[in-house]
């Protein structure tokens, strides 16, 4: 039976790969990681997780688990994306470490001790970065637009955060809450907890089988996410401070501008009835409705953060979640981490 996510960790080092129709590349793939790991003295074990592929690849997966006791296979029922993939990956990981990589073999296996060995240095999580790319311009091209406007966005600078292959520590993993599509901001959920990073080169080659899964649709999903990073980063405990900022601003614009048109109202009526003339009417001017639709805008914000700030209470209160992470604690005679 595959370990739960809170069986302890058993081996030294578990690969989670996510695959979705890349029958041809596997068996190369396993050689490969063979060749990298077999002489490294590490107990590791290979999940591959089949993302609902319609070509063989869950069958090659069968094949390479019965000759390889290292493999493990986990098969979707059906296309959920790679984001699940990941998270089901580290939810059946064993390892005291965890590696990503994709299964269409431009991730180099060969990398893989280069990852552990800065994560030696005490870093929590290792990203890679692809240096000397092989992708057309097609995919470079919004991938760095992307990583640009992540990195103007959540604060947080990394030379190349599209790279699937990256080691953690198993604590970080246990972190990690995916879903959605947020494998591409893992590097920020990483920073968002307080973990610490580093970034080193890494081999990328061309896909010599199957077919690219990417495309420019992804770079509309991409900032649909980031709205989503973004306000997890600054306001996902504290709601509240979000809208009920928006919902004071816009509160009061409206206040001010039926104010003003109080005034004129009543100014107008009584220079009018001094003068023998009627009173400014004020009822057909567009300016009373956008007062009356900031006024209510603005307490529906309010409304809106009142209602957030009790969901998050009920999120935190019902799972006994902590809205902070401690490291390690030292001193009276205790030590932990």
């Amino acid at each position: 039976m595959i370990s739960s996510p809170s069986t302890p960790p058993q081996k030294d080092l578990s690969l989670v790969i996510p695959v979705y129709n890349e029958e041809d590349n596997l068996r190369p793939l396993a050689g490969e990681i063979c060749a990298a790991l077999g002489d490294s003295g590490l107990d590791y074990e290979v999940i591959f997780i089949d993302d609902g592929s319609r070509d063989g690849s869950f069958a090659r997966l069968q094949e390479l688990a019965a000759e390889d006791s290292h493999v493990v296979a986990i098969r979707f029922r059906r296309n959920y994306g790679q984001t699940a993939a990941f998270a089901a990956g580290f939810d059946h990981a064993r390892g005291r470490v965890i590696v990503t990589l994709d299964a269409d073999r431009q991730n180099d296996p060969a990398d893989i001790l280069t990852l552990l060995t800065e994560l030696d240095k005490g870093y929590d999580v290792v990203n890679g970065w692809r240096e000397n790319r092989q992708d057309n311009v097609l995919r470079r091209l919004p991938s760095r637009v992307a990583n640009w406007l992540i990195a103007e966005t959540s604060g947080v600078h990394l030379k190349d955060r599209g790279c699937s292959l990256r080691a953690f520590r198993a604590e970080v993993v246990r972190d990690l809450h995916l879903y959605g599509e947020l494998h591409r901001f893992i590097p920020e959920l990483v920073n968002f907890a307080g973990f610490s990073m580093s970034e080193v080169p890494v081999n990328h080659r061309a896909r010599v089988a199957g077919a690219s899964k990417y495309g420019l649709s992804r770079t509309f999903r991409v900032i649909l996410d980031l709205f989503t990073i973004h306000f997890l980063r600054k306001y996902g405990d504290r709601p509240m401070q979000l809208f009920g900022r928006w919902g004071i601003i816009l509160f009061g614009l409206g206040a001010l501008i039926g104010g003003y048109l109080t005034t004129l109202k009543l100014w107008a009526g009584f220079t009018g009835g001094l003068a023998g003339f009627n009173a400014m009417t004020i009822g057909d001017r567009p300016l009373l409705l956008l007062a009356v639709l900031l006024v209510i805008l603005g307490v529906q914000f309010i409304v809106m953060g009142l209602i957030a700030e009790l969901m998050v209470r009920t999120y935190y209160e019902t799972q006994d979640l902590r809205v902070y992470r401690v490291k390690e604690i030292v001193g009276n005679g205790r030590v932990e981490d």
